[in-house]
């Protein structure tokens, strides 16, 4: 468990920005609070993960959400790269993308996503699974620390 005062980091890697807004917007909803960074692409989201170009001081994030399909690098690749990496493989990442499709879910498990969640189209149903996830990954979940 971490100090109160402490804000979770969350990446949210994703394109639309109608369902940027969502997030936003289902997260201002939960009890916790937190940094949110956004980046709309898998080269993007790379770049903030590994430490590169303009994101060279960027801090690591507790959680990513990850959508799928993203231009440039698509997010299985950026899971795949993140996973494969010993400096990131550690944060989780939660798949968060409308495919429904059992090849995508199979495949961003064998590649080590943490979970995989279909987004609902319903705006309730969107903002009670966002404060499950926070629930489950922010009060349940021990995540490390990087002040170690």
């Amino acid at each position: 468990m971490r100090n109160n005062m402490q804000a979770f980091k969350i990446l949210l890697v994703e394109d639309n920005p109608g369902d940027v807004r969502l997030t936003q917007e289902a997260l201002k909803e939960g009890s916790f609070q937190y940094d949110l960074t956004v980046v709309t692409d898998g080269e993007e989201a790379l770049a903030y993960l590994l430490n590169k170009g303009q994101y060279v001081t960027a801090p690591k994030p507790d959680i990513v959400f990850l959508d799928l399909n993203l231009p440039r690098k698509g997010g299985e690749e950026v899971l795949a790269e993140l996973k494969s990496n010993e400096k990131t493989r550690h944060i989780p990442v939660i798949v968060l993308t409308t495919s429904e499709a059992g090849p995508d879910i199979m495949h961003s498990y064998q590649l080590h996503a943490n979970c995989y969640i279909t987004k609902p189209v319903d705006i309730n149903r969107f903002i009670e699974v966002i404060k499950g996830i926070e629930n489950f990954w922010f009060n349940i979940v021990t995540l490390p620390s990087y002040n170690q």
